[in-house]
């Protein structure tokens, strides 16, 4: 592994089906998560740490679920994403107008850089979140988001495609799973031809609960 002292290289609230899927078949505009991907969200949803931090509310669920979506955003000084966890846009951008799902003040706050194969200039949003788009692959991401965390953690978004090219590379410090009670039966299967134990993962912790179980996984 090549994680930083100072700053690790994580997963955090990461959904999957019970039979593996991040997202289920169909991804456009209408279905950002494919048919059926909201569902594997429906534990982080009603908590606390999600409702203030998304709906402005001071409601929400409290207990293992909120706990483990605080930590979600704990010492985060920069994200990762994949192309696809921007946006539905496909092949060369058309034009500037999409600039997220999120809105003119995206949840991040901080400086975000979306794997690409199209450049693109970066995109300075409301609340602090600004998107740089690389093009140069995965390790040139990181090498970008590690220099403007400033010594805090980088965590990665998603999507599937992603994670897995981190996992293959055994750059992922750690990386917390939240298995939710449904079947997907197709879209993008985070474990399809992965072989964490070969890579060096195992499971150092797990929590049941009665919307998901929580899985964090860490260099063996």
């Amino acid at each position: 592994m090549t994680g930083s002292a100072n700053s690790k290289l994580v997963v955090r609230c990461f959904s999957v089906s019970a039979d593996g899927y991040g997202a289920g078949p169909g991804q456009n505009a209408d279905n950002p998560l494919g048919v059926g991907g909201m569902g594997l969200h429906e534990w982080i949803l009603p908590t606390q740490t999600i409702q203030k931090k998304l709906f402005a509310k001071d409601a929400g669920t409290s207990g293992p679920d909120d706990d483990f979506a605080t930590q979600g955003f704990e010492n985060i000084g920069a994200w990762i994403l994949g192309r696809n966890m921007f946006g539905p846009v496909r092949g060369p951008w058309p034009d500037d107008a999409w600039k997220g799902w999120w809105g003119d003040e995206p949840p991040y706050h901080c400086d975000v850089f979306v794997l690409t194969h199209h450049p693109r200039a970066p995109i300075t949003m409301q609340g602090g979140t600004v998107f740089h788009f690389v093009t140069e692959g995965i390790e040139a991401a990181l090498q970008r988001a590690r220099a403007a965390a400033g010594g805090k953690d980088v965590r990665v978004g998603g999507g599937v495609a992603t994670i897995q090219q981190y996992l293959c590379a055994r750059l992922i410090d750690e990386m917390h799973i939240a298995i939710a009670p449904i079947l997907l039966g197709s879209g993008e299967n985070l474990f399809a031809g992965l072989d964490l134990p070969a890579l060096g993962y195992e499971v150092t912790d797990h929590v049941a609960t009665a919307n998901a179980t929580h899985m964090v996984l860490k260099p063996a």
